[in-house]
């Protein structure tokens, strides 16, 4: 067992409090396939970064801009088998609102219809890729989450599914948790500590200050 303390904590979404891994994986095969790609190749690319980065990696000859709005409306409409994750509730339900946010690669119009699909809460002050102009793994959006919450990145902890994300989290200058759901532990080797899930978690608000996990 291993503790952190923190004053803050940043969820990635998809893969963290939520597995979209079924819609990810339907609409972005369809849309590889009708541009002549690996399917398999474009949804691990796809995984962990935004959608116009990801275009822009994959089919830099494509307008990414008009590409990104189709795939934004072939989101919205795909939730079949899109489900909330172990732990996700109760992890959320233990971080007082003003402590946590939400920092994903998604828009926000989509991570908003995920959480209400999964009946998981929607914050607030919630960073999306509509909020930076740099995603992961650059470090802009986890900074841009901790300055929502008002706390130094220094003082926040960061639950993460992808290498990506964990780049952008240590990048930031934020202790990261990696969360097995998307990829091998090999692949998060950057992380502080690695867990199976967010039931793997004990959350602890101190009567002082601060926030103790127990992973």
């Amino acid at each position: 067992m291993r503790s952190l303390r923190c004053e803050a904590i940043l969820f990635d979404l998809d893969g963290v409090l939520v597995d979209s891994t079924p819609c990810v994986t339907r609409v972005w095969a369809a849309w590889a396939r009708e541009h002549g790609l690996d399917p398999g190749y474009v949804v691990h690319v796809a995984h962990g970064q935004r959608t116009i980065e990801t275009v822009r990696t994959v089919a830099p000859h494509l307008d990414a801009q008009r590409e990104t709005d189709r795939m934004e409306q072939m989101e919205l409409k795909d939730t079949e088998g899109l489900r909330v994750l172990l732990g996700a509730k109760e992890a959320l339900a233990a971080v007082p609102p003003h402590r946590y946010t939400i920092v994903t690669s998604g828009t926000r119009r989509l991570a908003t219809k995920r959480l209400q699909v999964a009946g998981l809460p929607v914050p607030a002050r919630m960073i999306t890729a509509d909020d930076v102009t740099l995603g992961k793994p650059d470090p802009e959006p986890y900074l841009a989450g901790a300055r929502v919450l008002g706390f130094p990145p220094s003082q926040c902890v960061v639950f993460e599914d992808a290498p990506s994300g964990i780049r952008s989290a240590k990048g930031a200058g934020m202790a990261a948790v990696a969360v097995l759901t998307t990829y091998q532990a090999a692949e998060l080797v950057d992380a502080d500590a690695i867990i199976a899930s967010l039931q793997d978690v004990r959350v602890q608000v101190l009567p002082s200050a601060g926030i103790e996990l127990e992973l």
